[in-house]
């Protein structure tokens, strides 16, 4: 249920959705300095980046 909200959100309320996927990505020590720049990049894209981020880059909202 809760990728499911996510998706819904990221498609329609895209820039509360970046806004977080940044906030998440800057948090996560997996990454290194280019991957995060790549990511906040790809979540840039309206509708699609954020969900490309959840569902790829074992991301997530919150």
């Amino acid at each position: 249920m809760k990728l499911v909200l996510e998706l819904l959100l990221s498609w329609i309320l895209h820039p509360v959705a970046f806004v977080l996927a940044l906030i998440n990505i800057a948090g996560r020590t997996d990454l290194n300095t280019t991957q995060k720049v790549l990511w906040g990049i790809v979540c840039f894209f309206w509708g699609i980046g954020p969900m490309l981020y959840i569902l790829l880059g074992n991301g997530a909202l919150w």
